[in-house]
């Protein structure tokens, strides 16, 4: 058992792409304060909620970190994803993985994630993967500004983690939670936009 559950995991310093055209490669995680990965099984267990809606999908990883979300859409058959970071170090090493697996349609971009949605006009988005750093507490205002600026499709989807002991961030009155669960220390939800009314 306890063999079975150490294959379960990345290794130290390194991400494992969980399904897809990619599957099991191993990418290498920058070496950067605050950075940490969503974890393997989480990310199996939000693919699995996305899974209908993930062929063809335009997404946005903000706060992309490692890439990993944004990664794991790709390998599983998204048309694109924007990745936003701010930071230089996991910028390069996020390109570099990009290059080693030959992804098509990934777009990197070294800025803020709140200065990138003030900005923003490549939207709308179907899936949008929003971890930011759990210590920022930025997930209520960054989602009111993604409302705000209508950079979520119609029924388009929502990745929010955040930390555990946090209180579960405002959401824009236009959005429904799908899914709310929690594992260790973390708590991850899926929301969606309900539909327009012309």
């Amino acid at each position: 058992m306890a063999k079975r559950r150490k294959t379960d995991k990345s290794q130290p310093g390194r991400l494992r792409i969980v399904a897809g055209k990619w599957r099991s490669r191993l990418l290498d995680i920058a070496d950067v304060p605050g950075l940490r990965p969503t974890s393997q099984r989480i990310r199996e267990t939000v693919f699995n909620w996305l899974a209908p809606r993930i062929q063809g999908a335009r997404c946005l990883d903000l706060f992309a970190g490692t890439g990993a979300l944004g990664l794991e859409a790709l390998s599983r058959g998204a048309h694109s994803t924007v990745f936003v970071e701010r930071s230089p170090t996991a910028v390069a090493m996020l390109r570099d993985n990009i290059a080693m697996l030959d992804a098509t349609g990934a777009s990197v971009l070294q800025m803020d994630g709140n200065d990138y949605l003030r900005k923003a006009q490549d939207g709308p988005f179907e899936i949008v993967f929003l971890d930011p750093p759990f210590a920022a507490d930025l997930l209520s205002n960054v989602c009111q500004l993604l409302a705000q600026k209508q950079l979520l499709a119609d029924k388009g989807c929502v990745y929010l983690e955040q930390e555990r002991s946090r209180a579960e961030p405002d959401l824009p009155e236009s959005w429904q939670v799908l899914k709310n669960k929690t594992a260790g220390n973390v708590r991850y939800m899926l929301v969606q936009q309900k539909a327009r009314q012309d």
